[in-house]
């Protein structure tokens, strides 16, 4: 940024000052309306139809089939069972792939704690984010006239119902680690050695596997292409900020790792994202600046994993190492096919805390990325592309290295504007030098232009009606109040949505509340903090918690939870609920939507002493300390999930 502007005011000298969402929604209370048989209080939106209303059919001859016929988990039963999961009677679940399992059939087993090495071969910590991937040789080959038969197929080619069986039942399973404490991994409080620094650093990244189904059940299989990626795995850069000095460091160290792996996208060619969080809490002696502020950077914000004490590397004031957290808070595209690929983080996305990556397809085919910026006060990006993301991958180049970063303004009329985030804007051009010191520092560009403050924007979702769904889970420094917010402070979360112009690509939208979690409260739909979220192409909205579910308006407290709403209706049914402690995350489909995986994160304390002789969950044979797991989720009639 330009030195006069160094330690100016985080929230700039622009015209549009940055704003709380409860002044927005404070606009919009004479919206709000009472809906006779709802389960309180909605707002009628621009989308044509009040949000709670509950279907019914009365003898509608347009009344559609419910899109949710199972029996919800209650209250009541959720409450009373916090050791083990609970699950709908109508599906059933098996857990697979905990924290240490190998990443290969005949990898090391997990003892604890893991050696740096075995820890690199084995499944990481914190399951987050992930999505599945059929195999590339699951799908139709094209064949020469020659050698097919009239319908285009050759002798020894699979039917098209043996590949839609396969398609569904081996593949790809990519799944990201966002973290886990010095106590659980190693059994102390911090690392006493280089060698606990790098089994903590391998314990973060992505776990890449091969998976399939074998006599019913899920299992790790086989595959050229499986691989730990982690801290000290070489990567690149792609985008406008790609050679500048601002990521570079002494003696041109090459840039390595992907760390504090959250949510999680998937493109249209088929690479997986991985999304950078919170890796501000992984550097120490951080020297002060307006930057380092805005970003968390400390000269103590590391000290809780102590990697600075035996890596330099994460230690920001060495000479060698000055720009390194500068290249951290990326968008990551990791190809799950080819593990001779070096992951790519794409600069044109901007560098922040990332949720999450929503990929869309808009006008011209051109690719959309939806992101939020979880923390308090903090806003939602997009991302789009500069042409049809076909016409560049035939280049052999990335849709996502150049294009254009717009950050959201919500407006009180329920329209709002996306603002680019370019240094052609004067305002901009006046606080930074060029573009990349622009991405570099994206919040802080994003406070310049005026953009809404959002109650930790999570998971963003983008529905088959092109409606863009995202969760705000909760804000505990939000101190005004008005009917719209939950609360101050933001104690529930709620979940927001949007359409944009322009089929994605446009610079305006409309929008609207989807779901105010405090209004749930002492009924049967009872959640708080929403966290991840995803859109089956059918209308169903599935919802993951990340916080306190009930005891605050309510005495009835339950851990956390997946839940399944219909966006039609605004109903909501509890499918599964976790154990004590831990967080419900992760949501990935196979393509006939009968197979879901999500994760339970952290259970228990989380906290290997504590934990040591109390810990039932996952059960797995090994040393009896929190692990990490994926669930698998299907109906017992073999159905849709979520249906």
């Amino acid at each position: 940024m330009k030195a006069i502007k160094k330690n100016a005011q985080i929230t700039g000298s622009s015209s549009h000052k940055s704003r709380s969402f409860s002044e927005i929604l404070e606009a919009a209370t004479s919206r709000r309306v009472v809906l006779q048989g709802g389960v309180g209080l909605a707002v009628l939106g621009v989308f044509g139809r009040p949000l709670t209303l509950k279907a019914q059919d009365n003898g509608d001859p347009d009344a559609t089939e419910p899109l949710m016929n199972f029996t919800p988990v209650t209250v009541a039963n959720a409450a009373t069972q916090r050791n083990w999961p609970l699950i709908s009677e109508d599906y059933e679940y098996e857990l697979l792939f905990p924290w240490g399992d190998p990443i290969l059939p005949d990898g090391p087993v997990f003892a604890h704690p893991p050696s740096p090495d075995d820890q690199a071969q084995q499944v990481g910590v914190g399951h987050d984010g992930m999505w599945y991937f059929p195999h590339p040789e699951d799908f139709p080959a094209e064949t020469d006239e020659d050698d097919s038969d009239d319908d285009g197929s050759t002798d020894d080619d699979p039917t098209p119902e043996e590949l839609e069986q396969l398609r569904n039942s081996r593949g790809v399973l990519v799944i990201n680690h966002e973290f886990g404490s010095n106590s659980r991994v190693l059994g102390e409080d911090l690392p006493l050695s280089l060698d606990d620094v790098r089994t903590s650093q391998h314990a973060h990244g992505v776990s890449v596997v091969n998976i399939e189904r074998i006599d019913g059940k899920w299992q790790i299989v086989e595959g050229d292409n499986a691989r730990r990626i982690h801290v000290n795995t070489p990567v690149t850069f792609s985008g406008p900020a790609a050679e500048h000095d601002l990521l570079k460091n002494r003696d041109e160290y090459e840039p390595e790792g992907t760390l504090n792996n959250c949510a999680n996208g998937y493109t249209p060619w088929n690479t997986y994202l991985t999304c950078e969080e919170n890796f501000h809490q992984y550097f120490s002696e951080a020297p002060y600046s307006a930057e380092n502020s805005r970003y968390g950077l400390s000269y103590t914000s590391g000290d809780s994993y102590g990697w600075f004490r035996r890596d330099s590397r994460f230690q920001l004031s060495s000479p060698f190492y000055r720009n390194e957290a500068n290249r951290f808070g990326w968008v990551v595209e990791i190809d799950p096919h080819d593990s001779s690929q070096v992951p790519v983080k794409h600069t044109s996305l901007g560098r922040l805390k990332h949720e999450g990556a929503a990929v869309a397809v808009g006008l011209d085919k051109r690719v959309v990325v939806y992101m939020g910026d979880d923390s308090q006060n903090e806003y939602i990006y997009k991302f789009v592309g500069e042409e049809s993301y076909e016409d560049i991958i035939a280049r052999g180049e990335s849709p996502l290295a150049s294009g254009k970063l717009y950050v959201a303004r919500f407006n009180e009329d329920f329209t709002g504007e996306w603002v680019e985030l370019t240094i052609e804007n004067d305002d901009l051009a006046s606080e930074f030098d060029d573009q990349a010191d622009l991405l570099v520092h994206a919040r802080m560009a994003g406070d310049e232009v005026g953009a809404t403050k959002m109650d930790r924007p999570e998971w963003i979702t983008v529905a088959h009606d092109e409606q863009v769904y995202c969760a705000l889970t909760n804000n505990s420094s939000r101190s005004e109040t008005d009917s719209a917010n939950p609360e101050a402070p933001n104690v529930y979360g709620h979940i927001i949505r949007w359409k944009d112009s322009e089929m994605h690509t446009g610079t305006t939208f409309e929008w609207n509340i989807f779901k105010l979690a405090s209004e749930t409260q002492t009924t049967e739909e009872m959640f708080g903090s929403p966290d991840g979220l995803w859109a089956d192409p059918d209308g169903r909205l599935f919802i993951e918690t990340d916080g306190t579910q009930g005891g605050v308006t309510d005495s009835r407290t339950i851990c956390n939870q997946l839940l399944v709403a219909d966006t039609n209706t605004g109903e909501i049914r509890r499918l599964f609920t976790g154990v004590d402690g831990c967080e419900i995350t992760g949501i990935a489909f196979t393509p006939d939507q009968k197979t879901m995986f999500i994760n339970v994160q952290h259970p228990g304390t989380g906290n290997y002493e504590s934990s040591q002789s109390e810990q039932e969950f996952p059960g797995f044979d090994g040393p009896n300390v929190p692990r990490d797991c994926t669930v698998v989720i299907t109906r017992k009639d073999g159905g849709i999930v979520g249906s």
